[in-house]
């Protein structure tokens, strides 16, 4: 059996994490990242998003800083939150076709 591939923790570079490292701010930093690393894509854009939403106008920039995902992801993430997904393709992280193409598709004859 392979072992699964384990991802790097991302480190906070908010000024508040640089400055105390051990204040309830940034171990409330360290708690989002933790939560986030647990997540598929689909629900790590949307936790973020849910966050962005709560915190209200201004926070993109910190929560990116804080979870290290684009600005644009978590923008897109907030508007998932606050709009109904219509119920198609359940299960599935992307939408059929996206993603990489097969190995096999790419490689030409040899």
């Amino acid at each position: 059996m392979k072992a699964k591939k384990e991802q790097s923790k991302q480190q906070c570079s908010c000024a508040i994490c640089r400055d105390h490292p051990w204040s309830s701010a940034a171990q409330e930093h360290r708690a989002i990242n933790r939560l986030i690393l647990a997540l598929d894509e689909k629900n790590r854009r949307r936790l973020a998003g849910l966050l962005a939403w709560q915190w209200g106008p201004g926070r993109v920039s910190l929560l990116s800083q804080i979870t290290g995902l684009s600005r644009t992801t978590i923008r897109r993430g907030r508007d998932e939150v606050q709009h109904v997904e219509r119920p198609s393709a359940r299960g599935r992280v992307r939408k059929a076709g996206a993603g990489r193409s097969r190995v096999e598709k790419n490689s030409r004859g040899s």
